[in-house]
């Protein structure tokens, strides 16, 4: 198996509970690897402030749709699709490892579609069926 390596430069969890609105996640350093296995798998790992351990406690069972901006801040941001695979303490810091698959489309067509899903009333659990089944 071989894989890729990226420096991730920002991190953006969108919350279904608050209509897909983003919690940017401040980095204090970060990488994203690309497994590239059979499964297209994407590992995405922040070293951030121990500060976010109870918002990530309460999200460790659900998919997280997530935003990340690679290599170059100026870059486009990637979705992805992720589960909660680790998280450690680490001092005052910890870290937070994500795997996923990577959202092909746009990003307007991703938000566009995930806006249309919210207005017609779905959240949590349905929201991510639903986005599935038309994604």
């Amino acid at each position: 198996m071989c894989v890729k390596t990226f420096k991730l430069r920002k991190l953006v969890v969108l919350d279904y509970d608050k209509g897909l609105e983003g919690t940017e996640v401040e980095l204090i350093d970060g990488l994203i690897i690309n497994r590239e296995d059979d499964y297209d798998t994407w590992l995405i790992e922040g070293f951030i402030n121990r500060n976010y351990w109870n918002y990530f406690e309460n999200k460790k069972h659900e998919e997280l749709m997530v935003q990340a901006t690679i290599t170059k801040e100026s870059n486009e941001p990637a979705s992805f699709i992720t589960k909660m695979t680790e998280m450690h303490e680490i001092g005052q810091q910890m870290n937070v490892m994500l795997m996923g698959k990577i959202i092909d489309k746009q990003k307007k067509d991703v938000e566009q579609l995930l806006t249309a899903l919210v207005e017609d009333g779905y959240e949590g659990e349905e929201l991510i069926q639903k986005f599935k089944e038309i994604y």
